[in-house]
């Protein structure tokens, strides 16, 4: 039996909706809660430049809310290592981030940016705070997260995902091969595999099933999902395809 792959739920989304009319509801805080009890083993969320997600006081009252650990995505930004220095939250995972973007379109470049990136790898971990960096499927984006000294990578799966959803076979394969080769390079390198993004009920599969891969961090699909089933089950579900990927249902 494999070693069983932990579920982060990202539950940003749940403060996308409250922010689109303002005011204190729908609370995303209640929406951590709610995931722990459902079984999430971990809650992921975004702090943006421009708030379009959770705010800090989201963050700050999530810390006394909920006791799995909090993995707060953030760019590189020292606004945003201020926030994370004060919270100190289980993990930080540093990802690209666009003003202009919906949502994270890629991994962070950590090979050409290295030099930006090491002091935020650095002061997080001096902190004690578990450094995760989003990268691409790429042997050399593992290399430079080794030379950084961050001891977790997250695979972006968006490119994975999107192949799902088109059908095409050869691209699916293909993607997936992208991803299967990087994790277990970066594992042969010592560091603790993550993946995410766009991953839904159909596409978890593959992704759950590569061994070198310890946890998934999803959001969006399970926040849509919960509006027609409610988030405790879709969190359930997910949770059950993720076991049957592994071997464990």
């Amino acid at each position: 039996m494999s070693q069983r792959v932990r579920l982060g739920v990202n539950i940003d989304h749940v403060a996308t909706i409250r922010n689109a009319r303002g005011g204190a509801l729908p609370d995303p805080v209640r929406a951590a809660v709610l995931a722990e009890q459902a079984g999430a083993d971990g809650i992921t969320l975004h702090i943006r430049e421009d708030r379009r997600h959770v705010r800090e006081d989201d963050l700050f009252r999530m810390v006394d809310a909920v006791k799995i650990p909090i993995n707060l995505e953030m760019a590189c930004a020292e606004e945003m290592l201020a926030i994370a220095l004060k919270v100190k939250p289980h993990a930080v995972c540093l990802v690209p981030e666009r003003r202009e973007e919906r949502t994270t379109e890629g991994g962070l470049d950590v090979a050409g940016q290295h030099d930006h990136v090491a002091p935020f790898v650095r002061k997080l971990r001096e902190a004690g705070v578990r450094v995760s960096l989003f990268i691409d499927p790429s042997v050399r984006q593992m290399a430079a997260a080794q030379s950084l000294g961050a001891p977790v990578v997250e695979i972006h799966t968006g490119a994975f995902c999107e192949a799902h959803i088109s059908g095409d076979a050869a691209r699916i394969a293909h993607e997936l091969e992208l991803i299967q080769t990087a994790a277990k390079d970066g594992a042969a390198r010592g560091l603790e595999i993550h993946a995410g993004h766009g991953i839904t009920f159909d596409s978890v599969a593959p992704v759950a099933a590569v061994p070198e891969v310890r946890e998934l961090n999803i959001g969006h699909f399970l926040i849509g999902e919960a509006i027609f089933v409610g988030l405790g089950q879709a969190i359930a579900e997910m949770r059950r395809r993720i076991d049957l990927a592994r071997g464990e249902a």
